[in-house]
Order: structure tokens, then C-alpha cells, then sequence
């Protein structure tokens, strides 16, 4: 194992998982400009986890 693989197996994972932070952002409402600099921080950071783990192991079909 090397430590690309570290790196993209976390990518993976959290671009995965990142989305159900949306959940609750966009439930209590983006009335600010606090609220939306939140969300598209997450956004920037889900794509970015996702361009990252793209190769992972895991996330092909056989």
C-alpha cells in the first residue's frame, strides 16, 4: 500500500460522504452570506474529494 492510496481512498470516502452534510445547511436555510460561503465550501471540497479518489479501488464494477 502506498500513500497515494491513503490519499485517494479518503477522497473517495468523503466525497461520498460529504453530501449529508448538505442536509442540515439546507434545511436551516442559506439566508446569509455566512450560510452560503458554508455551502459552497462544501461543494468545492465534495468535488475536489471526488476528483481525487476517482481512481479508488472500490468504486469500479467488476
Amino acid at each position: 500500500m502506498h500513500p497515494g492510496s491513503s490519499i485517494t481512498t479518503v477522497g473517495f470516502w468523503l466525497g461520498t460522504l460529504l453530501p449529508v452534510i448538505y442536509l442540515p445547511v439546507v434545511a436551516a436555510g442559506i439566508d446569509s452570506i455566512t450560510r452560503l460561503s458554508l455551502f459552497l465550501g462544501l461543494i468545492t471540497v465534495n468535488v475536489v474529494a471526488l476528483v481525487v479518489g476517482h481512481e479508488y479501488p472500490g468504486s469500479r464494477s467488476r
